[in-house]
């Protein structure tokens, strides 16, 4: 989504590079560049005045030390700059009631039902919360039977009446999350195509019986400068606590999330990043700076991580890559779990400069990865352990035994080695290439 607006910062900074010193005319040709890059983007053309402005006046009044390049300086300046746009800092949930109680909100086809089904498998995961979710949307056709199809399969029930009143579903829904334990109810609220007064009736109905922690507004990120007006529309009648942003992994230029908390002052709380029902991800501002910016997002790739492997099982693989003892078969252990992680694609997108050595649009066939599985559990487990024994007749039968060639075993134990050799420059400080 950022990639069209990170590519043209990147190519406007590229101008101030070898320069001695930040002036009034070596910068006049970046900043221009900047403000292109950000109004084809779709960003709101006072947003992108009041960027350019900043940043070019804090340019100016800076003296470059000499730690620092002209060109660092002005990139940490539009990094600060568009983590104030984004909204400084991330915005957690205010769950104080018991239970707690989310209200989603939104226009229809914003992917409000989808959102609050990951919102609910968000906050079990990564809150330890009870939640259970609410059908209160009783006038869009197969509205409930989507919900309850998404609440079976992450194990989250789901309170439904049918389609009577929405204001008695969420009474009788908060009555029964009381006498069941729940501590968090998600309300999943009716959607029209437009705003108008019987929806925002309704809305504030629901809103008086059930006193909310926190009334999200789900917008399509896809709207582009529309979204403004549906975000001060739903505000001006219910008092929003906070936005998700979906189909941040669409083909979007990225405008709105540029626009939104300037503009309207309600925080992007979480950002739809996959049709998955584990793809919600909190929305922090300076990651997003960063992603922006080709600075990469190790943060959330170790997030990712922590959820499929322990704290002692990543420090003792680390510890075995440390003392160069890690072998095909710790190699095995890491490979299923990196499995887990997702399309390894999205994962290499957040590592700094992916868009700088072209590992943005590198596609991973899941098929390769099969055969290199399926080549290291044709191997003993002593084998895995000492690759170092596998001469010609041992690699023909694990040839064989994973229906791959000779020349591909090779290939994986030449890969293998070389990916070791690495590891140990790589805790020797001794990187062949600069990041």
């Amino acid at each position: 989504m950022f990639e069209y607006i990170g590519d043209r910062l990147e190519k406007a900074i590229k101008n101030i590079k070898g320069m001695g010193r930040i002036t009034e005319e070596n910068i006049s040709e970046a900043m221009r560049e900047i403000r292109m890059a950000l109004l084809e983007a779709d960003v709101n053309y006072q947003v992108v005045k009041e960027f350019i402005s900043n940043v070019k006046e804090k340019a100016l009044g800076m003296d470059v030390g000499k730690s620092l390049k002209p060109d660092e300086l002005f990139i940490k300046l539009v990094k600060d700059e568009l983590i104030d746009l984004l909204g400084k800092e991330y915005v957690p949930l205010k769950l104080n009631n018991k239970p707690a109680i989310i209200m989603l909100v939104g226009l229809q086809g914003s992917g409000k039902t989808t959102s609050i089904a990951k919102l609910a498998n968000h906050l079990r995961k990564k809150e330890s919360k009870n939640p259970l979710l609410v059908a209160a949307d009783v006038y869009r056709p197969a509205a409930i039977d989507q919900l309850q199809e998404l609440g079976k399969s992450l194990n989250i029930e789901v309170f439904s009446k049918g389609k009577i009143n929405p204001v008695d579903i969420v009474k009788e829904a908060i009555e029964y999350a009381k006498k069941n334990n729940y501590d968090t109810i998600l309300i999943d609220t009716a959607g029209r195509l437009h705003i108008d007064e019987a929806l925002m009736e309704e809305l504030k109905n629901i809103i008086e019986i059930s006193n909310p922690d926190e009334i999200i507004l789900v917008i399509d990120a896809m709207m582009g400068q529309d979204a403004i007006n549906v975000i001060n529309g739903f505000n001006d009648n219910i008092s929003l606590t906070g936005c998700i942003l979906t189909k941040l992994d669409g083909n979007t230029k990225g405008g709105v999330a540029l626009s939104v908390r300037h503009l309207t002052n309600i925080p992007i709380k979480f950002v739809g990043d996959s049709e998955k029902l584990d793809g919600l991800k909190a929305f922090y501002p300076n990651r997003m700076a960063e992603r922006i910016l080709d600075m990469g997002d190790i943060m959330s790739i170790a997030e990712k991580v922590e959820d499929i492997m322990s704290e002692d099982e990543a420090l003792k693989q680390a510890k075995k890559m440390q003392n160069g003892k890690f072998d095909l078969e710790d190699f095995l252990q890491t490979f299923k779990q990196i499995k887990k992680l997702g399309p390894l694609e999205n994962i290499i997108k957040l590592l700094p400069q992916a868009r700088k050595m072209g590992l943005n649009n590198i596609q991973i066939d899941p098929k390769q990865m099969a055969h290199v599985e399926a080549i290291i559990l044709s191997m003993t487990p002593y084998e895995r352990r000492h690759p170092e024994i596998l001469k010609a007749s041992r690699k023909q039968r694990i040839a064989k035994g994973s229906g791959r060639s000779v020349e591909e075993v090779n290939r994986l134990l030449n890969q293998f080695e070389e990916m070791k050799k690495m590891m140990k420059m790589m805790q020797n400080g001794k990187m062949p290439f600069k990041m």
